[in-house]
């Protein structure tokens, strides 16, 4: 196993670089999903160390701090353990993308599999159905892709780069995973003492049934964006597709007289003192 120091690389700070390998047929939208995500000037010193083979670095919240991420596009060419080896110190996670509304790209996924098992065991991956926003003419249903899913023992999103929906949330648990998985939350973890403001944003998520929910409570668009980077699991973001229960409501109210109690606003209300986004 490639050791935790290669694995994650610290930068800057309290921030950290991950590698993730987009990989699937051509024409899945892959180059949708990172033309939809912000990208680091190149002149930043962050990225002058880049190979030109990057197609995007961009940077997610993780648990509240920044993680800066290299995303390689396969484009669909050529088998996986040539792609695979032809960088240099390899990825540390795969995205499996597909189209969902054209069955012979769920199908290929299979072959991708087999490839990423032979030549990279182990290696934390997730299944990604694009194009959401083309759910009319859907050709693989959302139930199919999530037993296909469990069976294969990955996490399951259904994106759309169009309407900027649950692309940085899925690279957020693909990177969770990573850490997970190759016993680097001793880096990770850091912190001794975790922060007051970091264990309020824990207990609201706990609340939440739907991620996307959060953009609705009364509370500054900061901390909306640090509460969702505490998200863990795809259930939360597939929640806001499928029909809103009856006990969502009430769960919402608790969450607003969560945050209306007097510590929550003596809490949220110095920004600068209880959160650094940057």
């Amino acid at each position: 196993m490639v050791q935790a120091n290669e694995l994650l690389q610290r930068r800057e700070g309290h921030e950290y670089l991950l590698k993730f390998l987009l990989v699937g047929d051509s024409d899945v939208g892959k180059n949708e999903i990172t033309d939809s995500l912000e990208t680091f000037p190149a002149s930043t010193p962050s990225t002058s160390f880049v190979s030109p083979n990057v197609s995007k670095i961009t940077s997610i919240l993780l648990e509240g701090r920044r993680v800066r991420i290299q995303l390689w596009d396969t484009s669909g060419q050529g088998r996986f353990a040539t792609i695979f080896r032809s960088f240099s110190r390899g990825a540390q996670g795969v995205l499996l993308v597909y189209d969902i509304t054209n069955r012979w790209s769920f199908e290929g996924i299979r072959r991708w599999l087999a490839e990423i098992d032979e030549y990279a065991p182990g290696i934390p991956k997730i299944l990604i159905g694009n194009r959401l926003h083309l759910e009319f003419n859907r050709a693989v249903s959302r139930i199919e892709a999530e037993a296909f899913a469990r069976k294969k023992k990955m996490q399951y999103f259904e994106v759309s780069p169009l309407a900027y929906f649950n692309v940085l949330e899925s690279l957020t648990e693909l990177a969770r995973v990573v850490i997970s998985r190759n016993g680097l939350r001793q880096l990770w973890k850091f912190r001794e003492v975790p922060l007051l403001q970091d264990l309020c944003c824990r207990a609201i998520i706990q609340l939440v049934e739907n991620i996307h929910a959060i953009e609705r409570l009364p509370i500054p668009s900061f901390l909306k964006t640090k509460i969702r980077s505490f998200a863990q699991g795809a259930h939360v973001c597939t929640a806001a597709l499928l029909p809103r229960n009856l006990g969502q409501e009430s769960k919402n109210r608790r969450i607003i007289r969560f945050l209306g109690s007097s510590v929550s606003r003596n809490l949220f209300r110095s920004r600068s003192n209880n959160c650094s986004l940057m």
